[in-house]
């Protein structure tokens, strides 16, 4: 598994915005629909929300890829 990080200025990312900083998806409407797909997962577990919080030190995964938020 491929292993990143993502670095945040404010509190939070929603998972849709994360997952394009990532560059993993090329747009908000690929995000929405792999999310609700169950192709995301947020710290191990399959989540379908698009506005899913992210705080420094989750960690999502996508197509082999692991992401982990810093600040």
């Amino acid at each position: 598994m491929e292993k990143m990080s993502i670095t945040i200025k404010d509190e939070f990312i929603k998972l849709g915005q994360a997952l394009k900083l990532a560059g993993l998806v090329s747009s908000g409407v690929d995000a929405k629909f792999l999310i609700q797909d169950g192709q995301v997962k947020v710290n191990g577990e399959v989540d379908i929300r698009r506005g899913k919080k992210l705080y420094p030190g989750d960690t999502f995964e996508f197509e082999g890829t692991e992401v982990t938020v810093k600040s």
